[in-house]
C-alpha cells in the first residue's frame, strides 16, 4: 500500500498515458486522436518534470565568488529546460495538425476515419 500511496504522481502519469493512448488508439474521429496524442505528450513532460527535481534542492546552480559547493543544494535545470522545448513543439505540432484536419474536413466532409477510407476507396 505504501508504494501506491507513495508514489502517487506516477500513477497519475499512467493514468494520463494511458487515456491518451486509449483515445490515439481506439477513437475513429481524427480531433479525438489529436486530443488524445496532446494528454499523452503532456504526461510524458509531467512524468519528466517530476523526476527531475529532488528533495533538498533549494536553488538553481548559480554559483558567487567565495561560494562552497555542495551538489545536494542544488537542483538541475537541464531537464526543465528539455520539456520546455518539448512543450512547444507539443504545441507547434498540435497547431500543424488542427490545420491539416481543418483541410481533411473541408475536402471530405467528414473527420470519421472509417468514412474517410471508404470515400478513398470508392473514388479509385
Amino acid at each position: 500500500m505504501e508504494l501506491i500511496i507513495g508514489k502517487y504522481n506516477y500513477w497519475i502519469y499512467i493514468v494520463l498515458m494511458m487515456i491518451g493512448f486509449y483515445a490515439m488508439i481506439a477513437k475513429r474521429n481524427l480531433v479525438k486522436k489529436l486530443v488524445g496524442m496532446n494528454i499523452f505528450q503532456t504526461a510524458i513532460i509531467l512524468y519528466f518534470v517530476s523526476i527531475a527535481s529532488k528533495k533538498g534542492g533549494a536553488t538553481i546552480p548559480i554559483l558567487f565568488k567565495d561560494a562552497v559547493i555542495i551538489p545536494e543544494q542544488y537542483m538541475n535545470p537541464l531537464p526543465h529546460v528539455l520539456m520546455l522545448t518539448a512543450i512547444v513543439v507539443m504545441v507547434s505540432t498540435f497547431g500543424v495538425a488542427l490545420a491539416l484536419i481543418i483541410m481533411i474536413f473541408r475536402r471530405y466532409g467528414t473527420l470519421e476515419e472509417d468514412e474517410i477510407l471508404e470515400i478513398e476507396r470508392n473514388r479509385k
